[in-house]
């Protein structure tokens, strides 16, 4: 078995590729399964590096070194190869998907030696337009504000929380509703709506925490479809949302637990994919189960599931 650091020196507020490189020599001094440090030079530079190195089917874990972003290009890099098992240590800016094994045990993912000596887990993936995510896709307003964030970067001393108000007043402006047509299972829905997510994480967005209980082992695809909304009504809404409260607002906001969704629009939609950003007229989820391996570092588990009598299942 081969281990496959990947650092991304863009990861975080600056690059910490030296001290990880150090870290990490460090803990595999005494071990003796070989083992390559990767810094990466330019972005999907880790999908390259990832499929070139499991392309020899020899038993590979790969550990991701960076923020959701990074986790990201690796687990596209690692699909379709059932000798890569991926492994996440974050050092980005939100290191979402982590938090779903609870806040309290970040810092478990954040020791290097607990991940090399961590046990390995089948988890589910949702693919979205030939695309993978680990974590938390969504299409609406949500995605067009994390879309629009880099067009107020020009403005002096404009950062981080103020770049995000720019953008949700901008996208206010344009409108928080679009006309689509969902099917989930046998159920089609059109009409207006504000947004739809796809959960098999938990976290989003840097704290946004729609689906408290989703879990990335159970096969399901946790969704929430949100009606569309007034101004007056967007800021409840988006703190509920965000709280993952939505069962306060049965009006706006419906969880589905299903297998696939698929949406259609007659104008190009802002999908948000762990982060990244795609625009097409149409697009699907689907949850493969059980699609990759994932590292779970030494006294951490998988979370475990939490029934919901409520929720719709297709």
């Amino acid at each position: 078995m081969r281990h496959l650091f990947i650092i991304n020196p863009a990861a975080g507020k600056r690059d910490q590729s030296k001290e990880l490189s150090t870290a990490i020599c460090k803990a595999m001094q005494n071990r003796f399964d070989p083992y390559e440090i990767y810094v990466t030079s330019s972005p999907l530079d880790a999908c390259t590096k990832l499929r070139k190195e499991a392309s020899s089917g020899e038993v590979l874990r790969v550990y991701a070194c960076g923020g959701d972003g990074t986790l990201n290009e690796v687990v596209n890099g690692a699909m379709g190869f059932s000798n890569v098992i991926v492994a996440h240590y974050p050092c980005g800016t939100g290191n979402d998907f982590v938090k779903t094994f609870g806040l309290e045990n970040v810092e478990h993912f954040q020791n290097i030696a607990s991940l090399i000596d961590g046990s390995e887990f089948p988890i589910d993936i949702i693919e979205c337009n030939k695309r993978y995510s680990i974590n938390i896709c969504s299409v609406g307003i949500d995605a067009r504000i994390g879309a629009d964030v880099h067009k107020f970067e020009w403005v002096p001393f404009l950062r981080g929380l103020g770049l995000y108000v720019c953008s949700l007043i901008y996208n206010l402006f344009r409108g928080i509703n679009q006309p689509l047509k969902i099917y989930v299972g046998k159920t089609t829905l059109s009409g207006t709506f504000a947004l739809v997510c796809a959960c098999n994480g938990q976290y989003y967005g840097g704290g946004f925490h729609p689906v408290p209980d989703a879990v990335p082992n159970d096969g399901i695809m946790d969704c929430l479809i949100a009606n569309g909304v007034s101004v007056f009504a967007f800021p409840l809404l988006v703190f509920k949302y965000a709280a993952g409260r939505f069962k306060e607002l049965p009006k706006y906001i419906t969880r589905y637990r299903c297998n696939s969704i698929e949406i259609e629009s007659d104008s190009p939609l802002t999908i948000n994919i762990d982060g990244e950003i795609i625009y097409d007229r149409k697009l699907y989820f689907r949850l493969l189960p059980s699609a990759l391996r994932f590292i779970c570092p030494k006294n951490v588990d998988l979370p475990v599931q939490k029934a919901d009598k409520q929720a719709s299942a297709y």
